[in-house]
């Protein structure tokens, strides 16, 4: 017998919303952005030059789980298993506009940076106000994950530095088409793929028109969360909906960068790094994209941090989660990936005395740049240890490269040569981002043990560390308009809901470590010559083995195992502002001329303004 269907409970959106808000229906989940706008004295940040005001909060929505996977029910929070690996919401920003560049103070190269001392500017209110800012500047980046894209980066700090693999004939550039200006795009539609990978894309319906309308001078914003990726708009009054938004079906984006270099107003080149291992570039505009290591066929493990190699149109870098080091081009096809043979070479302290061991403290070149075997990816490959590599940044001068792990060390890598030149431990823990001041004479980190430490490049020692945070720090950034020649600005976040501004001085930082004076005898020994720290290198940090063979007679560049400094004799920096700015850990950090933007794990993104009478400084 036929039976005809019962009619619909709630026949209009109205009589659905009227029964939620009686009680008489379940909510379904929120699948679009919310923005508010919160005020009160808890939304503040009062710090030295003035007081920053939360200006908005953008919730994105977390999408709810993909229908082929299983609910898990009641899940043990002390169980062991593996979990697939996620992570917070992090923004790749981007602007078309020169005046949102960082000073061009910091539009130097480093090498000469770190040597001239006539550069004559100060915005301090007093000595202990400084800044850094490692995404601002050209080819910097921070520890988060997530880059600010603004002509900030784009590549005119490159100064004298050669191309990545220079030299090398099978790496030059494809012939060019008959125009010149138009730039390659990946192969397939995003919106109308048939691929298991991409669960739905939703496009806004009036984007040409939205592109179209939108100052030049706004921030784009892409951003993850949860298996979501989405484009926005922070310049628009409707910068709650997205432009697009791609839904994945199992892999959760981790991280996604722009290159700086390609970047116009009618092409975008993005890259995402997923917890699968799979890389996909993407090219907004178009809704076009193509899939890189499709199926783990080069590395099967998630990607913590991607980045565009600074002033290459194709080449990025990927940091895999089993201590990996890929290059990749985003126009070659892919190729299972074994070790070359006659290219595979170390580098780094223990090499010549200990073939065989301390693989943690070496740079374990698989394929190099310059092998002439580069008709598929990747381009170059290294093994840095067994453990995850948390984050990595390109310095100013675009020639060196800083990479933080879970082993809790800190690499200082001159990529162009894929040589190590320093390892750095942390105090306990592991490393979990990084960033270069804009000048490229420092490097922040923060880590597990709750705090930031800051290392001089130039003297290879640690300068100082910052104690503020109660838990986890996640991401730090320099502020570049809040920062001089001698004075530094930057801010960090953390797993306890924190942001924290700090200001150091150099000269500033050099007086706390007199109180050491007693302890350890004259503080000038530590800035001694590479040839004389290496003599005194008979104990390092407890996670790496000391060198049986001094560091200085390698015939290359001297690469140090520098131990760990003890407290009494490192500089101890408190911070100018700690404040709780979240219900949820934070994960990422970034400054812009008008504001400081923070995001945290379930969604929000935050703009704080600046104080209204310092936003024009520069």
């Amino acid at each position: 017998m036929f039976v005809l269907p019962p009619p619909p409970r709630y026949p209009s959106q109205a009589a659905y919303n009227l029964a939620v808000a009686n009680g008489q229906a379940a909510p379904m989940i929120e699948t679009n952005n919310i923005l508010t706008h919160p005020t009160g004295p808890e939304y503040q940040l009062v710090v030295g030059e003035g007081t920053y005001i939360l200006k908005e909060d953008l919730h994105l929505a977390t999408p709810p789980p993909h229908p082929s996977e299983a609910p898990v029910i009641n899940p043990n929070p002390l169980a062991t298993t593996p979990q697939p690996a996620t992570a917070g919401t992090k923004l790749s920003l981007l602007s078309f506009s020169s005046r949102s560049s960082a000073p061009l103070l910091y539009k130097v190269d480093t090498n000469r940076s770190t040597r001239s001392g006539g550069l004559q500017s100060s915005i301090q209110e007093h000595p202990s106000e400084g800044r850094p800012s490692g995404d601002l500047v050209p080819g910097s980046s921070d520890g988060g994950g997530t880059s600010m894209t603004g002509s900030a980066r784009a590549p005119l700090s490159i100064g004298s530095a050669p191309a990545f693999g220079e030299g090398n004939s099978m790496l030059s550039a494809p012939a060019t088409s008959k125009d010149a200006g138009k730039r390659r795009k990946p192969k397939n539609n995003i919106a109308k793929s048939n691929s298991s990978f991409i669960s739905r894309c939703i496009v806004h319906e009036n984007l040409t028109k939205r592109l179209q309308d939108r100052p030049a001078d706004g921030y784009f914003a892409f951003a993850n969360i949860n298996r979501a990726f989405q484009w926005l708009d922070l310049s628009s009054p409707q910068k709650a909906e997205h432009l697009t938004k791609i839904l994945f079906t199992k892999g959760h984006c981790l991280c996604h960068d722009i290159n700086q270099s390609t970047k116009a107003s009618n092409h975008i080149d993005l890259i995402m790094g997923f917890s699968t291992g799979e890389i996909i570039w993407f090219e907004p505009i178009s809704q076009k994209y193509t899939r890189l290591n499709k199926n783990g066929i080069i590395n099967a493990t998630p990607v913590s941090e991607i980045r565009w190699i600074p002033g290459s149109e194709n080449l990025f870098l990927a940091a895999h989660m089993d201590g990996s080091l890929v290059v990749y081009d985003k126009e070659k096809d892919d190729a299972a990936f074994l070790p070359e043979e006659n290219g595979t070479h170390t580098n780094g302290d223990s090499e010549k005395s200990n073939g065989s061991g301390e693989h943690s403290a070496k740079l374990h070149v698989d394929k190099s740049v310059h092998s002439k075997n580069q008709k598929f990816n990747p381009i170059s490959f290294w093994k840095l240890s067994n453990q995850r590599i948390n984050a990595f940044a390109f310095s100013p001068d675009n020639r060196h490269l800083a990479v933080v792990s879970e082993d809790g060390t800190l690499r200082i890598i001159d990529y162009l040569k894929e040589q190590l030149l320093d390892l750095y431990a942390s105090y306990y823990g592991g490393f979990l981002c990084v960033c270069w001041s804009p000048d490229g004479k420092y490097v922040l980190t923060g880590g597990q043990d709750d705090l930031v430490s800051i290392w001089s490049v130039a003297e290879s020692t640690i300068v100082a560390r910052c104690q503020g945070h109660q838990s986890w720090v996640t991401a730090v950034c320099f502020d570049p308009w809040r920062c001089d020649d001698r004075n530094y600005r930057f801010g960090s976040v953390g797993e306890d809901c924190r942001l924290l501004l700090w200001d150091f001085s150099v000269g500033m930082l050099h007086r706390p470590k007199a109180s050491s004076v007693r302890q350890r005898g004259s503080v000038s020994s530590r800035f001694a010559s590479p040839l004389q720290r290496a003599e005194t290198q008979t104990t390092s940090a407890s996670r790496l083995r000391s060198n049986s063979s001094p560091s200085y007679e390698s015939d290359e560049d001297h690469t140090v195992e520098h131990p760990v400094e003890p407290r009494a004799t490192t500089a101890m920096l408190p911070p100018v502002m700690s404040k709780v700015i979240d219900a949820d850990p934070l994960c990422w950090v970034e400054f812009t001329e008008e504001s400081i933007i923070t995001s945290c794990k379930s969604g929000h993104i935050r703009t704080w303004d600046r104080p209204r009478d310092t936003t024009g400084i520069s």
